[in-house]
Order: C-alpha cells, then sequence, then structure tokens
C-alpha cells in the first residue's frame, strides 16, 4: 500500500471519529429536549462504530505487515541459510510423504532449530518463526504482558510482595525495637501442553502445487493463538494457564481488586475514572485497558464533566486508540457488558503478568487412523499467570 492510500485511511479513520462525535452530540441534545432520541442515531452511531474498527483493524494490519521480519534475509549467513535449506527438504518430505530418515539425521547433528529434541518431530526454524509471529500479532495479551522463553518445564520465581519498613531515630537515641521484614516465597508456573490436530486429505497434501508446510503453519497459529488468548484471560490454572477473571475480589495478595460500575449492566464515565485511579502512582505510567470489542464501541459515547470524549482514536499506524490517555487493546475474550461482569481490565500487565512459553513446537504424522485424511498432532507448551496482583484491577458491572 502507497503513502498515499494510508493517508487516506488515516484522514477517513479522523473523518469518522469527527462525524461519530457530531452524530452522538446531536443525540444527547435530542434526549435533553424530549426526553428521548429517534431510533435512527443509534443505527447511524452503530455503522461509524463499525467503520472507525475496519479503518483502525486495516490500519494495524499495514504496520504489522511493514514490521514483520523477512525470513531468510541477508541477516542470514550461508551457513545458516544451508542448514535450514536442508532442515526444510528434510521436514516437507517429512510432512508429504512420511519419510524421516533425512529428519532424524538432521536431529541427530542437534541442528539449533528453536525446539528441543525431546520426541516427536521438530518444525524448520521458518516455520516456528512463523507460527510464534503469528501468535503475537493476534494476541493482544501477548503484546502487554510480560513474556519469557523456557527449556524447562516450569518457570520459578521469587514472590516478594511484603515491604520493609523504617523509622525514625535521633541521636544517642537507644533502638529497642526491629523493623519489619520482607519474607519472600518461592512462586511457580508450570507450562501446560496444548495440542491441535489439522488434517487434510493424502491427496491435496501430496499436490506439489500446495505449499502444506505454509497451510499447516497457519492453521497451528490459528488455534494456538486463539485458545491461548482464552486462557491469559479466563483460564482455571488446572491443566491450562490461570487467567486474570479466575481471582476472587479483594485487595489482599492472592486477589484481584474489582471496582463496581454502580449501573446494572452498563460502563460509565465515572467507574472508569475511579478504577483507573484505583491503580498506584507507579503501575499508572505503563497501564493499558484491555476490554472486548463491543465495549470499546459503548466506550466511545462516554464523556467527562468537562464535556471532553473520554476515548480517543489514534490517527497513527500502529499505535493504539487511547482512553483516559491510556493505550487501549481489544480483546475477544474479554466479557460483553453484561450484568455482574468483569468487561474491563486496567493495569501495568507487563508488571502484573507472566506468559511462559517452553520452547519448540512439535508436529506427529499419523496417516493411518483415518485414512484418506493424514492427521498432524502439533503441541506446545504455554504457562500463564498473575504475578503482581496490585498491578491489575477489574470493573464488575452492577
Amino acid at each position: 500500500m502507497t503513502i498515499s492510500e494510508i493517508t487516506d485511511r488515516v484522514s477517513s479513520l479522523g473523518h469518522a471519529w469527527e462525524q461519530f462525535k457530531q452524530v452522538n452530540d446531536n443525540r444527547l441534545l435530542e434526549i435533553e429536549r424530549k426526553g428521548y432520541a429517534d431510533p435512527l442515531y443509534d443505527e447511524h452511531l452503530n455503522n461509524i462504530n463499525t467503520s472507525m474498527d475496519n479503518y483502525k483493524k486495516r490500519l494495524d494490519q499495514i504496520e504489522t505487515a511493514n514490521n514483520r521480519p523477512v525470513l531468510g534475509g541477508e541477516g542470514d549467513s550461508v551457513k545458516s541459510g544451508e542448514k535450514n535449506g536442508e532442515y526444510s527438504k528434510a521436514f516437507r518430505n517429512y510432512l508429504r510423504k512420511g519419510m524421516d530418515a533425512g529428519l532424524e539425521a538432521l536431529q541427530t547433528k542437534a541442528l539449533s532449530v528453536g525446539s528441543d529434541p525431546d520426541g516427536g518431530y521438530l518444525v524448520t526454524p521458518t516455520m516456528s518463526a512463523k507460527i510464534v509471529q503469528a501468535i503475537f500479532e493476534t494476541s493482544p495479551i501477548r503484546q502487554i504482558a510480560s513474556v519469557e522463553t523456557i527449556s524447562t518445564d516450569s518457570l520459578e520465581m521469587i514472590d516478594d510482595h511484603t515491604a520493609l519498613s523504617a523509622g525514625w531515630t535521633a541521636e544517642a537515641v537507644d533502638i529497642t525495637s526491629d523493623t519489619a521484614t520482607p519474607t519472600l516465597a518461592k512462586r511457580n508456573i508450570p507450562t501446560n501442553e496444548l495440542y491441535a490436530q489439522p488434517k487434510a486429505t493424502q491427496k491435496l497434501v501430496d499436490d506439489a502445487a500446495i505449499d502444506v508446510e505454509s497451510w499447516l503453519s497457519n492453521k497451528i497459529a490459528d488455534i494456538f493463538g486463539r485458545t491461548q488468548n482464552t486462557a491469559f484471560v479466563a483460564g482455571t490454572g488446572v491443566g491450562q494457564p490461570r487467567g486474570i477473571l479466575s481471582y476472587a475480589s479483594g485487595t489482599s495478595w492472592g486477589q484481584i481488586q474489582q471496582v463496581g460500575s454502580g449501573t446494572s449492566a452498563q460502563v460509565t464515565a465515572d467507574s472508569l475514572i475511579t478504577l483507573f485511579y484505583s491503580l498506584k502512582d507507579a503501575y499508572m505510567r505503563r497501564a493499558s485497558f484491555l476490554m472486548n470489542r463491543s465495549v470499546v464501541q459503548q466506550v466511545r459515547l462516554l464523556k467527562a464533566t468537562t464535556n471532553q470524549y473520554l476515548w480517543q482514536p489514534s490517527l497513527t499506524v500502529g499505535a493504539p486508540d487511547t482512553l483516559l490517555g491510556v493505550p487501549v487493546y481489544m480483546a475477544a475474550d474479554m466479557p460483553v457488558a453484561a450484568a455482574s461482569s468483569l468487561s474491563v481490565a486496567v493495569g501495568d500487565f507487563q508488571s502484573g503478568y507472566q506468559i511462559v512459553d517452553r520452547q519448540g513446537i512439535r508436529i506427529l504424522r499419523d496417516p493411518f487412523t483415518e485414512k484418506p485424511f493424514v492427521k498432524f498432532y502439533a503441541t506446545t507448551r504455554v504457562g500463564g499467570d498473575v504475578i503482581n496482583f496490585d498491578a491489575i484491577k477489574l470493573l464488575k458491572l452492577a
């Protein structure tokens, strides 16, 4: 896409936002005069909302494409390219025909491909990079949380949340009491196995015109990304990552504070302001809002007491929209606005949530179970959990 086309799309987004504000202001004036507004206002606002989402999505896709690394580019050494090419050829033969002799020989040489050879067959470096890149692009939580890649079964951390105290003294005054001493505890975030099993007919796999490696990587990236997103939001922590919505309400360690909206099934301007300012100053600087797309569309209507809109669109490619001056990320797995729902999260997610990736993706080829289909059993291991309960706050609708 050319610069002029990008500029046109940015201009269209800005124009749509101005039109949205004008229509909503007219709706509010009519409510003041008559006590109600013409339903056509709501229909018009919904259409503009959808248009703005589409403009923003397209701009984000452009930014993603521009920032995507070129696999096999100039940065790869000749030696590395030769190894990768050799491995890719062997791996394609394994996917298409089940010929694993060449692949086993390369694994015996301990070729570094971003995977650990603890069973199954390892994906090629380019395929692994493509899957990981696609998962990151579709996961808003991965963009704002802390992500660690390990080669063991779990990530061990030191849980240090208690504070050291201090006191004032004067010259020649005896110190008779000890200050509070912080305590340390070991925290363990396990990785859980995530699998996918797409299948294709043997005829399709054999077709030379079909890039079976790309087809397979797209399928794996799509389902791995969507499944992980759900777990990071609402996972139970039993055989899967534990999500931010799974913790009890409270202000003690091990609980996440839930701020009430005060209005049934509605996100209000006052509740969003209260929610944001419930964060400690240290976490406000890197805070982000996380909410469902339908909730974003409601939030666009909200104004502060100064008659200024709380939500502002980003007219810079790749930059997120803002709410109260804080970045907003849309997550399809966050609840829609409903009575008693936890529809908005805010916090410093990099300090508050830890994602753990076990190095490597494995694939097993199964041409026997469901002939004439060939199944590709892909597995990876991932974990996730809240590591700082003060850094995240939730809005609970009344």
